[in-house]
This record gives structure tokens, C-alpha cells and sequence, in this order.
């Protein structure tokens, strides 16, 4: 068996590894009401992007990267979050319990990603979607993908806890949560 890669040299590593730590102590700030809270019907809550990190955690990330490292060239199925969020299937459980599983699967992510030998990196699978896709650009994407949903729980943290109290200096700032 070869080597295993260093952690370094997991394209984003860096920031699964910090994703939990900054949404935890963002959750830890906001009550009840502001981690259900839904800007409009169409929009998520801080509780249904939290149900959906903990869902895509292994169904659009973990899995995928398991198949190419175990095959040549599997077929990827696309992830649909949005046939997921309009199944229910983000809207059931409190906030905590989400955050309590991704927090859970991110942990077996990362230890199981650290056992990958170097070569994973350039192993390809067809994805459904997007056609040929490597280990590589999936943990970009992956990365990528944490950041704005790190954005996302800020923006409607910050809009509702916030924003409803700041009187005239609410003139000063658009709020996009």
C-alpha cells in the first residue's frame, strides 16, 4: 500500500477541518428562534442548512470520494438538495441535533481521509451531472461548498439577531440572508 497522503496535501483540507469549530460557536450564539428562522418560505434556516451538511456530508462527499478511491471510473448520481430540502427532508429536528450529526460525520470524514493513499488525488469518476470529475476537484468542491454555507448561517444569524434592532443604521447595509 502506498503511502498516505499528509493532510496538507488534501486540497481543503484546512477548512473541513475548521468548518464545525466556527459553525458550533456561531449555533452556541443564537437561540431557538433564530437558528428555525426562515427569511421567506422559499429560503432555508439555520437548522435546515445544518440538515443539510450533515445529510451531503457523507451522501454528496464522503461516498463519492470512497467510490473513486475503491473503482475505476464509477458512476457518480447527482445530489439534488433541493428535491431533498422539498421532501422534508431538512425541515424535521431541532438546529443541535443536526449540528450534533455533522459534527459526528464530519469527524469520520476527516479519519478516514487521512488513510487515503497519494495517488486518490487523480482517481476520476462520472458524475451524473457534471460528467468526469476527479478526488482532487471534489475536495476543492467540497471546501468551496463548507465556505458558503459558513456565509449562509452568518448572514442569517446576523440578519435576524441583529439587524431588526439597529434602528437608522439599517439604511447603511443590505441584508441578503
Amino acid at each position: 500500500m502506498k503511502a498516505a497522503l499528509e493532510p496538507a496535501a488534501l486540497p481543503g483540507v484546512a477548512v473541513l477541518e475548521q468548518t464545525p469549530i466556527i459553525i458550533e460557536k456561531l449555533v452556541s450564539l443564537a437561540s431557538e428562534d433564530q437558528l428555525h428562522w426562515k427569511p421567506s418560505m422559499e429560503r432555508w434556516s439555520i437548522s435546515e442548512i445544518l440538515a443539510h451538511l450533515a445529510d451531503v456530508e457523507v451522501a454528496g462527499f464522503r461516498e463519492r470520494i470512497e467510490r473513486m478511491a475503491q473503482s475505476d471510473m464509477p458512476q457518480l448520481a447527482a445530489y439534488d438538495q433541493n428535491a431533498q430540502y422539498q421532501a422534508g427532508r431538512y425541515s424535521s429536528g431541532k438546529a443541535r441535533e443536526h449540528l450534533k450529526v455533522f459534527c459526528h460525520e464530519r469527524d469520520r470524514s476527516l479519519s478516514w481521509l487521512r488513510y487515503l493513499p497519494e495517488s486518490v488525488l487523480a482517481r476520476k469518476g462520472q458524475h451524473a451531472a457534471f460528467g468526469v470529475i476527479s478526488v482532487a476537484q471534489l475536495m476543492n468542491e467540497w471546501a468551496f461548498h463548507d465556505l458558503g454555507h459558513i456565509r449562509q448561517i452568518a448572514e442569517l444569524f446576523r440578519s435576524r439577531a441583529f439587524f431588526p434592532a439597529m434602528g437608522p443604521f439599517q439604511k447603511g447595509y443590505t441584508i441578503k440572508p
